[in-house]
């Protein structure tokens, strides 16, 4: 018997954190079962690319 009593108690706290994280994802915090992965390959890298390159310095001019 207390066997059952476990496994319905694990079956209770899985299923309170499912729906937990599902009012979460509703609200924006969390991705997690409706939100699909993004496709990380079709993001732009110019961010990226911009961070690893060397700052261009501007001559300056001395009076």
């Amino acid at each position: 018997m207390e066997i059952v009593v476990a496994f319905l108690f694990i079956a209770f706290v899985v299923f309170g954190a499912d729906r937990l994280l599902l009012l979460m994802e509703s609200r924006g915090h969390v991705n997690w079962r409706r939100t699909r992965r993004r496709d990380l390959s079709a993001e732009p890298t110019v961010k990226l690319d911009s961070l690893l390159e060397d700052p261009v310095r501007k001559p300056t001019r001395r009076p």
